[in-house]
């Protein structure tokens, strides 16, 4: 089975394939902007103490982060919204993994700032069995230090392509959080981190899950 990583890289060569070189220099172009602002390095590191959270799932049930901890440790993977196909194949690697999760005595959560009505469509197409929270101005992903504001040349290439993140996430801002994945112990310290501004790379499912076997094995 291929990795997570080679079906990223299949989308990226087969987007390439398709828009023309122009257009992909914008998203380029963001990307660097974004790498060179040196958000990479703020975001909530190794060793840490995460913030703790009560955020709403995709049936509006309050989901609160300090009953989940004494359950287990917790993966959190903050992505961009159902819009993003490269969230979408890395929420469904973690959705085929989830039993993995359960049988070590853990649990995930999703987050992102899309509104509930988009996660709910969403739990419901790709079948996801953890919970999909709603971040509302991305107050949660900020304290990670994840978020970030679209520039004004990437809007108006969004909206040619009928992305419209205000509609989708609910409100004006137009920021969006790194796509990130977490592990956090019982005592929320975080095991692991890692998040980056080229959205089309993502850590394999598997290493942050060695966090979780390693926790099962203490």
């Amino acid at each position: 089975m291929s990795s997570l990583q080679d079906q990223l890289d299949e989308i990226t060569a087969n987007t390439r394939h398709l828009v023309q070189a122009e257009r992909l220099a914008i998203g380029e172009r963001a990307i660097a902007e974004l790498f060179a602002s040196g958000i990479e390095e703020r975001i909530l590191p190794v060793g840490a103490a995460a913030p703790e959270f009560t955020l709403r799932d995709s049936s509006n049930k309050a989901v609160c982060s300090q009953d989940l901890l004494a359950l287990g440790p917790l993966v959190v993977k903050f992505f961009r919204g159902r819009w993003c196909p490269y969230c979408m194949t890395e929420l469904e690697a973690w959705r085929d993994l989830y039993g993995q999760i359960r049988e070590h005595g853990a649990l995930m959560v999703a987050v992102s700032p899309q509104t509930q009505r988009q996660s709910d469509f969403m739990v419901g197409q790709h079948g996801l069995p953890f919970p999909v929270l709603h971040d509302p101005g991305n107050a949660l992903a900020e304290q990670f230090g994840l978020v970030y504001t679209v520039p004004d040349y990437l809007r108006e290439y969004y909206r040619s392509i009928l992305v419209n993140i205000p509609f989708v996430n609910g409100e004006e801002s137009w920021q969006l959080p790194l796509p990130a994945t977490y592990v956090l112990a019982k005592d929320r310290k975080v095991l692991f981190a890692e998040a980056h501004a080229d959205f089309r790379v993502r850590p394999e499912p598997e290493e942050a899950l060695a966090e979780v076997l390693a926790l099962h094995g203490r």
